[in-house]
């Protein structure tokens, strides 16, 4: 049984999503792991103690890795981890553009890109350090009247992108580059969208871009190391791996 305290309580944990979920599939995958039996047919309640839990940040579907989860008090602790800091690995396919601006959507514009070098990327990357302005995909979980934007766009309505707004780029590299293909790590702060960057760092070079392989490999003070593999999803592992947000604070700051 689940012990009260323990539930009431709660705290903050990671688990590395996997690519092709979204993060909401990745808490009701946890759900019936904390608070009842695996077997949702069968689903039981371990108590009936009403214990809050949610994800500190969306990932893409097509994205993977660190996603912070709050559990019980945990929870009122997330606004915190949305603000804060991130960390991403990502790879950049040059030539083509998509839109939902990676590779699970549909192509929109394709460009010349043989003429581009890794010098080229390195030079047009310091427009996109520090404090700038960057447009939100449309394909995102931003809201309008209440409704996610992507939701709206695959439900056929017509959806303008939403103003530029001020985000925060504390570290980007371009790490490696394999004509199409170029890796960016980038350190960021809250409300960054990785797919506009790599869009925009294709449009910087004269061609067009889009994500190929998106990873959040840090999430506050949570890395990929901390993290719950699918695998290691158990009640004892996730029990263990709580973290009373108290503890964290500077850390998340």
């Amino acid at each position: 049984m689940v012990p009260m305290q323990l539930l009431r309580q709660g705290g903050l944990f990671a688990v590395i999503k996997p690519k092709g979920v979204t993060s909401a599939n990745v808490v009701d995958q946890l759900k019936p792991i904390i608070f009842g039996s695996d077997n949702r047919a069968g689903w039981r309640p371990r108590t009936k103690v009403r214990v809050k839990i949610g994800h500190g940040g969306t990932l893409d579907r097509n994205a993977s890795g660190v996603l912070v989860i709050g559990l019980g008090q945990g929870t009122k602790s997330l606004k915190q981890m949305l603000q804060g800091n991130k960390k991403y690995s990502v790879i950049g396919c040059l030539g083509s553009g998509t839109d939902t601006m990676d590779a699970g959507g549909k192509v929109t514009e394709a460009a010349p890109y043989d003429h581009i070098k890794q010098e080229d990327i390195e030079k047009v990357l310091q427009q996109f350090r520090g404090s700038i302005l960057q447009v939100p995909p449309v394909y995102s979980a931003l809201k309008i009247g209440g409704k996610r934007m992507s939701d709206l766009v695959m439900e056929g309505h017509d959806v303008e992108p939403k103003p530029a707004r001020p985000v925060m780029v504390y570290h980007l590299f371009c790490t490696a580059f394999d004509s199409p293909y170029f890796h960016l790590d980038v350190t960021c702060g809250g409300g960054f969208y990785v797919r506009s960057l790599v869009s925009d760092v294709g449009k910087a070079v004269g061609s067009c871009a889009h994500v190929k392989e998106l990873c959040r490999t840090q999430q506050g003070p949570f890395t990929l190391n901390q993290a719950l593999k699918e695998c290691d999803w158990t009640f004892d592992n996730i029990t263990k791996a709580l973290i009373d947000p108290r503890k964290l604070v500077e850390e998340i700051r």
